[in-house]
């Protein structure tokens, strides 16, 4: 993940848990980027490692959804998603769970509020 996603889901992870302490445990990251060696790699696909897998999970139902998935990109229009990224996100939606693609804390910060706005903790 390049530095400027990564920053942005870093400030989005926290401020979830901030506001919503409660459930924050149920918001996680899928460790599917980086640079590893062949082994590791091979350790990791054995393990269930998934090429396409949203950053986040959100393991909390709502509107009609089982969970929320976040793809985070970069601010910039031409950040966007791979091919696997698409073929993932489809069969998420395709099996009731709502996708988003996220560039900004704001842009997290709205789609959760819509997501969980029962939730005022």
């Amino acid at each position: 993940m390049r530095h400027i996603e990564s920053q942005i889901q870093k400030d989005c992870v926290t401020w979830f848990r901030l506001q919503y302490p409660k459930i924050g445990r149920l918001l996680f990251a899928v460790p599917n980027g980086g640079a590893r060696n062949a082994k590791e790699a091979a350790i990791m696909k054995g393990e269930g490692v998934t090429a396409g897998v949203a950053d986040l999970i959100l393991l909390y139902p709502s509107g009609g959804f089982h969970s929320l998935c976040i793809e985070f990109k970069t601010p910039s229009k031409s950040s966007r998603q791979t091919p696997t990224q698409k073929e993932w996100q489809a069969l998420a939606e395709a099996h009731g769970n709502k996708y988003i693609v996220c560039r900004s804390l704001e842009d997290f910060q709205q789609v959760i509020r819509a997501y969980i706005p029962h939730l005022c903790w």
